[in-house]
């Protein structure tokens, strides 16, 4: 892991999935339904209750109807909720069996983190969970179990991604086409799921399954509703929504076909080793060069462990501050006291960083300093940093930043791509056995 990766792993895709937790009462949950701890699923050594199906439905119910969209028929969404809780069951237990541990600190600044990005201190965010209904160990624990399946893919899925450097070449020289033209796409999807190794049988099932909907959509069907309903894909219960993407991040497979596609327009079935993908372009925009400010910075961290608490460790940077500001070569500090081996045989160099590189704490605290400046102790979830502003630049895009995005795109699209098949395997890999009524 790079020294900017090591400073910048975010927690985004738990801010964008935590916003209907603020409208869900927990308490009109407890009150509606009536928990009947009937076992619906078996999961290798686990177990799904009706309980814990119907908690989740609440929460998905409530959801589609502040969003306005209309409700399929509850096997569909049971179907289909049941599907998420048996996949986050299996990928807790492959975390475990990886011995994936997150630690309090951890759970703690993510939901720092969280209150911050709603404008709330931690003590006021607690009381408008509690006011909602939404008991805060809950809410702690949904937190901690989204950044251990994302601990688990970049374990299991993106330590293993691979990106050369003529797949590099090749991207930049298809994006030099492009230039200025559409910069960023509003996509909806649905996936119709083969298995691993799907006979020609299966293959054809799914893909005329995939055609029909085709015709539908085209037809009139509203794909939000079709997608809630028939898709395989992780955004089902979203009407497979995928947001708006720039032109760079969208999926391989989507890449150069949407190039040509207009508002509104439903692709044919795309075959991939996951099945068979359908996308609709809702929207897209035109892209224009951006100069980007720039800073340069450095730090020291200290991390916190059993031997060295949040208090002893804002304590040895105040005490590394009052050096620096008296004299002492901050270089060389870093070198010795900073537990970011990286950066540290740099003198605690992070080098040129492009906004949105770093964690929000992190470039907060940066967005303080004129050029000189040092921070006061503050904390991420990686320990306690002191950082110091160098300077700052305007900046256009290089060759050298112009590589590393372009490096980054790709190996974030083979993330996805390779984590669908890795979730797949798990679930291909497992006994689950169903019983609900409709299964």
């Amino acid at each position: 892991m790079t020294t900017k990766q090591f400073i910048t792993k975010g927690l985004g895709i738990l801010l964008l999935g935590l916003a209907p937790l603020f409208v869900v009462s927990e308490q009109a949950i407890a009150e509606s339904v009536q928990p009947v701890d009937e076992i619906i699923a078996i999961v290798d050594d686990d177990i799904i209750v009706r309980s814990e199906l119907e908690n989740e439905l609440m929460k998905i119910v409530t959801q589609l109807q502040q969003q306005g969209q209309r409700l399929p028929p509850k096997t569909v969404l049971e179907r289909q909720v049941l599907g998420r809780l048996i996949l986050k069951k299996l990928q807790l237990a492959a975390a475990a069996r990886a011995g994936i541990n997150i630690s309090e600190d951890i759970v703690a600044q993510a939901i720092n983190n969280i209150a911050q990005k709603n404008n709330l201190g931690l003590s006021e965010f607690r009381q408008t969970l509690e006011r909602s209904g939404i008991s805060f160990r809950s809410f702690r624990k949904g937190i901690q179990e989204e950044i251990i399946m994302q601990r688990l893919q970049d374990q299991e899925v993106r330590r293993r991604i691979r990106v050369t450097d003529q797949e590099v070449d090749a991207y930049i020289a298809r994006q030099a086409k492009t230039t200025g033209e559409r910069s960023a796409y509003h996509l909806q999807h649905i996936l119709i799921a083969t298995p691993e190794a799907a006979s020609p049988e299966q293959m054809k099932r799914a893909r005329d399954r995939a055609q029909s909907i085709v015709a539908s959509l085209r037809d009139g069907a509203i794909f939000a509703d079709v997608a809630i309903t028939e898709s395989d894909g992780r955004q089902a219960l979203e009407g497979g929504d995928l947001g708006w993407r720039k032109a760079n991040q969208l999926p391989t497979l989507f890449a150069d076909l949407v190039v040509n596609m207009e508002r509104g327009e439903i692709s044919e079935p795309i075959r991939t080793a996951s099945g068979y993908h359908i996308i609709r372009l809702n929207d897209y925009k035109g892209g224009d060069r951006k100069i980007i400010t720039q800073s340069q910075v450095r730090h020291i961290l200290i991390s916190t462990n059993e031997v060295t608490s949040n208090s002893d460790a804002k304590t040895r940077l105040e005490q590394l501050r009052k050096r620096i500001i008296g004299g002492d070569d901050f270089e060389a500090l870093a070198r010795s006291h900073s537990d970011d081996k990286a950066s540290a045989i740099k003198g605690g160099d992070l080098g040129w960083i492009t906004p949105g590189a770093l964690l929000p704490r992190f470039e907060e605290e940066i967005a303080k300093l004129a050029p000189g400046e040092l921070t006061e102790p503050f904390r991420t979830e990686f320990g306690w940093h002191l950082a110091q502003l160098i300077t700052r630049r305007q900046h256009d895009s290089t060759a050298e930043i112009q590589k590393a995005d372009a490096r980054k795109t790709i190996s974030d699209r083979k993330v996805a791509e390779e984590g669908e098949l890795y979730l797949r395997r798990l679930k291909d890999e497992a006994y689950i056995d169903i019983r609900l009524d409709n299964s």
